[in-house]
């Protein structure tokens, strides 16, 4: 049977549950989703002191976890900007994967298949400008980004205002085609998951929803993993 293990490093159990729904849709058939949320640090993560807390929070819901159930397939957290996800890669023994990490290089090889391409990055809150950037170089995949958009309102505030957000967001994917060379756009946040689809049709590039991108990668983590760990059939 094949688990995935989805941490909320935000302690918002609505994010949590919107995330859950999401991963629901995209399961393969008979997978378990056990998801969690982060026992304490930010109710929206907006702030490098918020990352540095999140990053301690990843591990110890893991343990929690463990403390009860066996050890997932693989594990996703949810949150754009990845953090906690390389200590847990450290220690878990299983895949682990973040969403600003798969994003990005999903992005990134859409960039790679055109002459000068690029991408770029759209997200809600200021502070994730330079942290994402920063990511970005950690990955090695600073190269084709062309920079980060951010619009003033946090993740969680685009999230209490869908109408607004959308006429948000859009404005700042077109910020981000004024860069140039831009070939895809990461909308990211993990409460951005119902605002990048509606988008697509009024931007003339790919546009990669951070949770649904980081979700279709967990899911083919766990199940690569889950048949390598079978029984083989007599």
């Amino acid at each position: 049977m094949t688990t995935l293990l989805l941490i909320n490093p935000n302690t918002s159990a609505a994010v949590t549950d919107l995330l859950a729904r999401h991963a629901r849709a995209l399961a393969p058939a008979g997978a378990v989703l056990h998801a969690v949320t982060a026992s304490f640090g930010a109710p929206y993560i907006a702030s490098a002191d918020a990352v540095a807390l999140a990053t301690q929070a990843v591990p110890a819901a893991w343990a929690a976890h463990l403390a009860g159930h066996a050890a997932p397939d693989a594990v996703l957290v949810a949150c754009f900007g990845d953090p906690g996800v390389q200590a847990l890669r450290n220690t878990a023994g299983v895949p682990v994967l973040g969403l600003a990490e798969v994003a990005m290089r999903e992005a990134d090889a859409l960039a790679a298949a055109h002459p000068a391409g690029r991408y770029a990055i759209v997200t809600g809150g200021a502070a994730w400008g330079p942290m994402l950037e920063e990511l970005a170089v950690q990955l090695g995949l600073a190269q084709r980004l062309a920079g980060v958009v951010t619009v003033e309102r946090t993740g969680a505030e685009l999230l209490a205002d869908p109408v607004a957000a959308q006429a948000l967001l859009l404005g700042a994917c077109q910020q981000a085609l004024v860069l140039g060379g831009v070939r895809a756009i990461v909308i990211g946040g993990a409460a951005l998951a119902d605002l990048a689809a509606p988008l697509a049709a009024q931007v003339p590039v790919p546009l990669i929803d951070n949770v649904r991108a980081g979700l279709r990668a967990a899911w083919h983590a766990a199940c690569k993993a889950s048949a390598h760990h079978s029984p083989e059939t007599p």
